[in-house]
């Protein structure tokens, strides 16, 4: 049976209305009417650019299978995200943290990138069903998409689903996984954001470093804001895109070269274009944190990272089947599984090193929410220390290609055993 044509093809008209739907979303948002407030307490935004696109798709107005918009802005728009979201990276800012909070941090990521494989093996020991996939529907696929989420965020994730190629299906399945149990964690954080006083007492952890570092923060975020001006904006674009075109440049020649030479690594995907893009974007995005361009955060680099990266959502969405999204329930509990190992990992080294929980709960959320959501997690302890949250989360940024990748490679091989 052949399916039906959907009502728009143009992809003018397509990308006019998924702008248009980022557009409604964030407006809403950001309205400070009550109906509003409360209905964004429990739905997230990024929960809405992936699913009303998805929406659109499920009901016949758009076909993401057809349209060119997501290869666009999967090779384009999401180097150029990760570009700007490593730029404004002040590594000795995090340094100054304190080695509490970067170990917090780090914990959680290993709680991530070893949680994955152990809730793999635990749930495929009791189910091993959930091997059988295969291609593109093979469960470490789209596992791995989970894993550059909670690693880093949205672009790492998308990152993840380009380098290992889980299938549209399965990847939304993923996505549903993804945000229940990151949701559900959050929640919990900012429960005990408001009760933290009886966990630093079990956890016998000296406070006072978190408002020395707040008032640091603060004046360092002081220090480079600016109104932005049509030369900096500019000059952010020509950072983003110039370094994904050298990146493009760099990346033909690796893939076909190591596709040549070594085909026997191509198991690692190192005769992917696509994994080259995004390693040497991310790289490049560090060296130039290391430079003046660090300063162009002040004139919201990474809020025009965030504006790509968000695009970049939308076209993920309209590719999504809805119907298909509970056909594998046995997802979820791989999901919660995982974060159990990764709230396991990050209790036990709290607990060894006395880390105040401020630590633990922004250093896990920075992991598994990112950018937009760790600010929350911190400001919920005192406003002031959302930027803590942000520069934890850039950093995840960094981490997340590198890591979700090593992460997926250990789950193929447990899959494959």
């Amino acid at each position: 049976m052949e399916e039906s044509a959907p009502l728009f093809t143009n992809d003018a008209v397509v990308f006019g209305l998924l702008m248009a739907t980022l557009a409604l979303v964030f407006a809403t948002s950001a309205s400070k009417k009550p109906f509003w407030v409360k209905f964004y307490t429990y739905v997230p935004t990024v929960l809405l650019c992936y699913f009303i696109p998805a929406v659109f798709n499920s009901l016949g107005l758009i076909s993401g299978e057809s349209s060119g918009l997501y290869k666009v802005a999967s090779r384009y728009l999401l180097p150029a995200s990760l570009v700007l979201f490593t730029l404004s990276i002040d590594l000795k800012g995090i340094l100054k943290l304190g080695p509490k909070a970067l170990t917090m941090f780090l914990a959680g990521t290993v709680g991530i990138m070893l949680g994955g494989p152990l809730a793999l093996l635990t749930v495929g020991f009791l189910f091993p069903d959930i091997y059988s996939g295969t291609g593109p529907d093979e469960i470490w696929r789209g596992l791995s998409t989970i894993s550059g989420s909670w690693i880093g965020g949205g672009a790492n994730q998308t990152a993840m689903l380009e380098v290992f190629g889980a299938s549209p299906t399965l990847f939304g399945q993923m996505i549903a996984v993804d945000v229940l149990v990151a949701n559900l964690w959050m929640a919990f954080l900012l429960y005990w954001a408001a009760n933290s006083e009886k966990l630093d007492k079990l956890l016998k952890s000296d406070t006072s470093a978190i408002y020395e570092l707040r008032d640091r923060i603060a004046k360092h975020r002081e220090g480079i804001m600016k109104i932005p001006s049509l030369g900096d904006t500019m000059l952010i674009l020509g950072f983003g895109f110039g370094v994904t075109g050298f990146s493009h440049l760099c990346a033909d020649f690796l893939a076909l070269w190591f596709e040549t030479n070594y085909p026997n690594l191509n198991q690692y995907s190192l005769n992917s274009a696509f994994f080259w893009i995004v390693v040497i974007a991310t790289t490049a995005g560090l060296i130039l944190s290391f430079t003046k361009a660090r300063n162009l955060e002040g004139a919201g680099a990474s809020r025009m990272g965030s504006v790509l990266l968000y695009v970049l959502v939308a076209t993920i969405g309209m590719q999504m089947d809805l119907g298909a999204v509970l056909d594998n329930p046995i997802f979820f509990l791989i999901g919660i599984v995982w974060m159990i190992f990764h709230i396991l990992i990050m209790s036990l080294v709290a607990f060894a090193i006395k880390a105040p929980f401020f630590y633990v709960a922004v250093g896990s959320q920075a992991n598994v929410g990112g950018a937009a959501s760790a600010p929350i997690v911190a400001s919920a302890f005192d406003p002031s220390l959302a930027p803590v949250g942000v520069l934890l989360a850039v950093l995840g940024y960094a981490l997340g290609t590198y890591g979700a990748y090593l992460t997926g490679l250990m789950m193929q091989a447990i899959s494959g055993m």
